[in-house]
């Protein structure tokens, strides 16, 4: 299995739950998957990367995007993620 990064940017108080879906998901397979969580107007590393995000985002391997969450879409695109063999 290739190593996994998956980003999430907590835009709003309600974004909080996916954050913690996220982590628990990631925290499955452990050295597999490397989390990095965002907190909008707090954290700016990501408006380089991403650019203005004003709705809660989930980013897998900095390419694939997400921003219609839910708690099964999360892990279902991690658990596909780590599963999917890198080219």
């Amino acid at each position: 299995m290739a190593r996994v990064t998956v980003e999430f940017i907590n835009t709003c108080p309600h974004c909080a739950g996916y954050e913690e879906t996220v982590k628990a998901v990631a925290d499955r397979f452990g050295d597999d998957v490397e989390v990095r969580i965002y907190h909008a107007g707090r954290d700016f590393d990501y408006l380089r990367k991403y650019g203005p995000v004003s709705k809660g985002t989930l980013i897998i391997d900095g390419h694939k995007k997400y921003d219609n969450l839910t708690s099964e879409l999360i892990e279902r695109v991690i658990i596909e993620a780590v599963s999917t063999p890198a080219p």
